[in-house]
């Protein structure tokens, strides 16, 4: 018998239609999308699935039970109700986390007791016990409240999709991976037209960038919490798994490069770009933005210049962007797609940029400066956006 669940994918603010458009590729076409969230009908091997494939979501969270909460009694009842021993074992740790908006219940350490009392009463009555060891496997609840209404779900990721594991040392201030992913979707980059990260930093926007073109599975190098679960058995990894890697194109020819300022930096990058198995792909070097060069013609840009607020030095962010701005001089046929808060870099371009996305990194806003070049989709694209 199939066990149906509804999944929720967390987004980052301004990612919903990113990570919908993941979801779909993935086959998954019954979707509800909310702000920075978005819900779907699945099977438990799709937690391991949407674990190990989505680029640019936060986590993967089983949908538990929605039901209107303005009392401590209410929500009590509510949590009582759910199946939670369906999920979590007689040994599992089970700790709660919880967020309140809009909400009388407004408490959040009251409210996170209260769940946690009433999982352990639910619990009492299937296992028979009156104590809970709560050390094997991690399954972490979190309730939010959000205009009297109580969600609770369970936590099938752990550390969150942007841990890929090929970073273990970063620059200052570095571009998550998930955001890194969800730019590089953005700009519509094929891995046919050369790229380039002229702030390259821990490399990260490049080993995305290979990561995507060989249809690597982001998740494929870490663990998750659902490993392990009984309703997510090893035997439903090990087939998730077994697809990732026979997904893998390894034979497609990359044309990806990057460059950084910083000696430091390129040392780092070098490291994480090894790691993620790309050493002999993704070729760097050690120059300022306004001295690049990279090969081929109609290449495209991504890349997150440094800026004071990150990193501290206006006056350094500054002569980046104006260095960034005079390598676009060099390269008529290429595209440019820059990730940052700075206005000022549609002055340095020389002209506006032909689309704007607003998002964030971290809690700094920041906007997706999207110059298209001459040739095929940008063409095209430039030409909708003259229209509108």
């Amino acid at each position: 018998m199939t066990t149906k669940i509804e999944l929720i994918a967390t987004t980052p603010m301004g990612l919903e239609a990113i990570v919908a458009r993941e979801l779909k590729e993935l086959g998954y076409t019954d979707l509800t999308v909310e702000n920075g969230r978005i819900t779907f009908p699945a099977e438990p091997i799709d937690i391991c699935r949407t674990n190990l494939w989505l680029r640019s979501a936060g986590r993967i969270l089983v949908k538990m039970g929605e039901f209107q909460a303005t009392t401590f009694e209410e929500l009590f009842e509510g949590t009582k109700a759910l199946d939670w021993p369906d999920w979590i074992p007689g040994d599992g740790e089970f700790p709660v986390d919880g967020r309140s908006h809009k909400s009388q219940l407004s408490s959040v350490p009251a409210c996170q007791s209260v769940v946690k009392k009433a999982v352990v009463e639910k619990m009492k009555e299937r296992y028979g016990t009156e104590w809970f060891p709560e050390n094997e496997g991690r399954y972490v609840i979190e309730v939010t409240l959000l205009n009297d209404r109580a969600q609770l779900t369970l936590d099938t990721t752990g550390a969150g999709l942007h841990k890929r594991g090929y970073r273990n040392v970063a620059t200052e201030a570095p571009l998550r991976e998930t955001m890194a992913a969800a730019l590089l979707q953005i700009s519509r980059w094929q891995p046919e037209r050369p790229l380039y990260d002229p702030f390259c930093g821990s490399g990260t926007i490049l080993i995305e960038a290979a990561m995507l073109a060989w249809n690597v599975a982001p998740g494929l190098r870490r663990s998750f919490n659902s490993e392990g679960w009984p309703l997510v058995q090893g035997k439903l990894w090990e087939t998730a798994r077994e697809e990732a890697f026979d997904a893998v194109k390894d034979d497609v020819a990359l044309q990806i490069a990057g460059s950084d300022i910083d000696p430091a930096a390129i040392e780092i990058a070098t490291a994480n770009i090894k790691k993620a198995g790309f050493g002999k792909d993704i070729k760097l070097s050690v120059m300022s933005a306004a001295k690049i060069k990279p090969e081929g013609e109609y290449g495209v840009i991504v890349t997150n210049p440094p800026y004071g607020e990150r990193l501290g030095d206006d006056r350094e962010a500054e002569a980046a962007l104006r260095q960034f701005g005079m390598s676009a001089l060099h390269l008529p046929t290429w595209s440019f797609f820059a990730f940052t808060p700075v206005a000022a870099i549609e002055h340095y371009m020389g002209r506006p940029a032909d689309k704007k996305r607003k998002l964030f990194n971290g809690r700094i806003e920041c906007n997706y400066y999207q110059f298209f070049g001459p040739g095929g989709l940008y063409a095209n694209r430039k030409s909708q956006s003259s229209e509108k």
